[in-house]
């Protein structure tokens, strides 16, 4: 049976890497079936109107970051009120969505996926600043230091993470320490590093209607 979240992507037509490490394999669902869920040839896809497209965007990057619906649309509404008042909103929604802690663990490469971050979130892993976070939606910011708890490093699932790391190259704003399995925010997520294949102005005219 093809997991849902495999689904997910065939229905967007691209790779959202939403399960981890085997999206990076000859085994992605996305490489071997590249159309839509449904029989194979009798499915007609059908030209999109304007809405279905920011719908389909709006889909996607609610995805891409694993968020609800709700919690996905409280941050573009929030942003949506700035508007006029911010030079790119755009920016301004990705800074958020890239700074959260499950997203920041997944990008240091403690975690093969955003889902599998929240998890280890969820059971206190990790510390934030020598503090214990357990919420995957608090808001990091430039300068603060994320590590694994010492006395869950023994755990299995954490073994070999060391080795993991040193061949995980972050983004330009994370700056990772694999000896001491922390990492450090240095900088602010950019656009134009993160290549993300979603045409976000749709995105605020979904929900501007």
């Amino acid at each position: 049976m093809i997991d849902s979240k495999c689904k997910i992507c065939r229905r967007a037509g691209q790779k959202l890497f939403l399960k981890g490490e085997k999206c990076f394999t000859p085994k992605c669902t996305i490489v071997r079936k590249p159309y839509p869920p449904g029989k194979k040839g009798k499915r007609r896809v059908s030209p999109l109107s304007e809405y279905g497209k920011e719908l389909r965007e709006k889909q996607k990057l609610k995805n891409w970051y694993n968020l609800r619906e709700r919690q996905f649309k409280k941050y573009v509404k929030g942003v949506l009120a700035k508007r006029g008042r911010v030079e790119d909103p755009a920016a301004i929604l990705i800074k958020i969505l890239e700074g959260r802690l499950d997203n920041v663990l997944f990008r240091l490469g403690f975690a093969n996926s955003r889902p599998q971050a929240r998890q280890f979130i969820g059971h206190g892993h990790f510390l934030v600043n020598a503090k214990k976070v357990n919420i995957p939606s608090y808001q990091t910011k430039k300068g603060d230091k994320i590590h694994l708890l010492p006395s869950r490093a023994k755990k299995k699932i954490f073994q070999g993470l060391n080795s993991i790391l040193k061949k995980h190259k972050p983004p330009s704003w994370l700056e990772l320490n694999p000896e001491k399995l922390e990492g450090k925010i240095i900088g602010e997520p950019s656009i134009q590093e993160l290549s993300l294949p979603i045409e976000i102005s749709t995105i605020f005219e979904f929900y501007s209607r």
